[in-house]
């Protein structure tokens, strides 16, 4: 199974999705990106390591770093926006998902 967990930074929502997917699920492919990354929100890494998952080595990525390849294999897109426009990507056969989320880091 491929997943992948779109933001707009990728350095909150997505990262947390994404660590906590890759702990439940650990022979998935899952990555996560964004439409304008900026950088891995610490906050983000201190919540986690409350949870026992390090993100500590995680780091924000573009839509435009993902590989043809993945794109055209993704099983689930799973976009977290909800107060700003969500990157959008096209993948032949991923089902999309919508968990509107408001963005951490603007609190």
């Amino acid at each position: 199974m491929k997943i992948l967990f779109m933001c707009v930074a990728n350095s909150a929502r997505s990262q947390l999705a994404e660590g906590l997917a890759r702990n439940l699920f650990p022979n998935a492919e899952i990555r996560s990106a964004g439409s304008h990354p900026g950088k891995l929100n610490p906050h983000a890494v201190s919540v986690m390591k409350e949870i026992g998952i390090d993100i500590s080595s995680h780091y924000s990525k573009s839509i435009d770093d993902l590989t043809p390849k993945f794109i055209a294999e993704i099983d689930y897109i799973i976009t977290l926006c909800a107060e700003e426009v969500c990157p959008v990507i096209t993948a032949p056969k991923a089902k999309k998902l919508h968990w509107p989320f408001p963005d951490p880091a603007s609190k």
